[in-house]
């Protein structure tokens, strides 16, 4: 199994990658859990069928498949993933085990690349768990907000080691904020955190005015704002007492007593 770092680092041993054939495999992934789903779960509706095939086909529930077939010490890795503990990474597990789907399914066919990934996936010591909280997160926030959530994320280098850090957001207000060797990890962390978030505040009822988190930004701007002009009338005021009688600053001073409700009297 060819990396796309070892590719870059040596095409003369290895001109091409896998990532092809992960292209082709998550594909067939798709159409093998959702024709499963489909017929196995008859009463079950969309969104149900959606998030049971999140959790089939999610990283950790691949990347255990992958550890079952000790497909991290088939990885050929350029130098720096290799030594930063690349074969061990759960997001290059999962994609190597696509591409090796996809190679069942060239080699042998749909039906054979059915009952691999069946027959594997049944054989995991513990059920899969649906970690797609990004999923999970778009129907609360359409839900409640009427918005699709996005994400900010940056990477920074830690040690030998690539680290990123993420930011949801639906509207101006941060929902949550997650870190991950890879940016769906941190994804998904930050997705997480928000759900936690908003969990806590479900207790209370939920009504389109306090839900939407720009809304309390725009209150709180305009405070500052207001105070200076308030703060200029003050000083306006001793300037007019000590020159009662200068006839250049009389049409200033009925203009701003007007422009501010004539408080000024």
């Amino acid at each position: 199994m060819t990396h796309s770092s070892f590719a870059n680092e040596s095409p003369h041993q290895s001109p091409r990658d896998n990532e092809r054939l992960e292209y082709l495999g998550d594909a067939v992934l798709q159409l093998i859990t959702a024709e499963y789903l489909y017929k196995h779960h008859p009463g079950a509706t969309e969104g149900e069928l959606t998030q049971t095939r999140s959790a089939m086909v999610n990283t950790n529930t691949l990347a255990q498949m992958a550890e079952q077939l000790d497909l991290g010490s088939y990885l050929y890795l350029g130098k720096g993933i290799a030594k930063g503990g690349g074969r061990n990474l759960k997001s290059l597990l999962a994609n190597g085990f696509e591409a090796v789907l996809g190679a069942v399914f060239l080699d042998a066919g749909y039906d054979a690349a059915y009952h691999y990934y069946l027959n594997r996936y049944r054989s995991l010591p513990t059920p899969a768990q649906d970690e797609n909280f990004k999923g999970r997160l778009q129907q609360v926030a359409q839900e409640r907000f009427g918005q699709t959530p996005f994400y900010d994320s940056e990477g920074a280098r830690v040690g030998n080691q690539r680290e990123y850090t993420s930011v949801v957001f639906a509207g101006a207000e941060p929902l949550g904020t997650g870190h991950g060797a890879t940016k769906q990890e941190a994804e998904q962390e930050a997705a997480r955190a928000a759900l936690e978030s908003l969990g806590d505040r479900a207790i209370a009822p939920v009504t389109p005015k306090p839900g939407r988190a720009p809304r309390p930004r725009k209150r709180r701007a305009p405070t500052p704002r207001t105070a200076a002009p308030v703060a200029e009338i003050v000083s306006i005021v001793p300037e007019v007492q000590p020159e009662p009688a200068s006839e250049p600053e009389p049409p200033d001073e009925p203009g701003r007593s007007r422009q501010f409700g004539e408080p000024i009297e």
